[in-house]
Parts: C-alpha cells; structure tokens; sequence
C-alpha cells in the first residue's frame, strides 16, 4: 500500500495532479485548496490513502497527516465515499472542520455537495466522540462564521477563504476581517 510519495507535478486538471517519481507518473486526487496552490514542475510531498474497488485503484494525497487522518475517519461513516470527503476537506481548514463536528454543528458540512442534513448529522453524530476535546476554539469558530457570512454575501467557500487568507494578520475583529475580504473583491 502506498502512504507518502515525493516527487514533481507533471500536470495539474481539476480534481487531480500527476506526479511523477522516478519516471513514473501517479494520478494523484487532491483538495480544490491544494490545487489552487500548486504549480506545474513544482516538488511536492503527499501523505496518500489507497482506495481500491474492483475497478480501480485511486489515490488520494494531503499536503498535512492531519487531514490524511480526518479524511479516514470521514470514510467510516456509511455514505461517505472518498470523493465526498476530498469535498468536505475542501470546505475549510482542518481544524475548522473538526471543531465543527466536535461542537455538533452539521451547518458547515451540508454546505459540501452531496451531502445532505442527514449524512452531515450522522457524521457529526458518529465522530463527535472521536473528535471532542481536540479543537474548541472561539478563534476558529469565529473563521467559520466569517466564511459563513462571505458566502451569505455570494462567495463560494473557496473564495471567501482564498479572501479571508489575505486579510491582513493584525486585523482581530471578525466585522473588520468581513470588510477586508470584501476589499479584496473590490481591489483584485
């Protein structure tokens, strides 16, 4: 089974990257997060989870274990396929996202298409133990109110976090951080 890989984006598409590692190219599936962040020729190293079905066997990569780790324990939960749960690490940060599940909030995972309120109440339901107690911070709550309030405003949650990322660091306050996103919009 494979489980980390370094090597050199040959190619970039939508939903995935070829990297090649000594003149072998994987067809590796990625966050959109991630995509957006990467560069053809650019090095790169990915912890990898292996799905196999019958008819194929694909590969899943992450920049961090953490999100290996929480991408796993999404695939425990019945109706989670590996596709959907790239999607849900695509929602956010990490860390954002387990808070969410260990606050029982369902709200952030029925924004991910093709997951409905009763897979992301199951998903909290079923790994709220699992995850209590690791992140519960008012900081990150206060991220995903911030990206709920972008995207009530008509950004996707990959915008509102690319805009979010580029606020600058000194700005506390969650209204000003929300006024210096919009800026962004305004001033590309």
């Amino acid at each position: 089974m494979l489980a980390f890989l370094r090597g050199k984006i040959l190619n970039k598409n939508k939903d995935f990257i070829i990297v090649e590692v000594n003149n072998i190219g994987y067809q590796v599936f990625i966050t959109s997060t991630l995509q957006s962040a990467l560069d053809i020729a650019q090095e790169i190293e990915l912890y990898l989870h292996q799905h196999t079905r019958e008819d194929a066997i694909s590969l899943y990569g992450f920049k961090l274990f953490e999100e290996l780790k929480l991408f796993k324990l999404l695939l425990s939960i019945s109706g989670i396929g590996p596709k959907s749960a790239l999607s849900v690490l695509s929602t956010a940060k990490t860390e954002i996202i387990i808070d969410s599940i260990a606050r029982g909030d369902s709200s952030l995972l029925t924004k991910v298409s093709g997951i409905g309120k009763k897979t992301a109440e199951r998903v909290v339901l079923e790994l709220n133990g699992k995850l209590k107690g690791q992140i519960t911070d008012n900081v990150q709550q206060m991220a995903v109110d911030e990206i709920d309030a972008l995207v009530s405003l008509g950004y996707s949650i990959q915008q509102a976090q690319t805009a979010l990322q580029q606020v600058d660091s000194k700005i506390k306050d969650s209204g000003e951080r929300i006024k210096a996103a919009l800026q962004q919009k305004k001033n590309p």
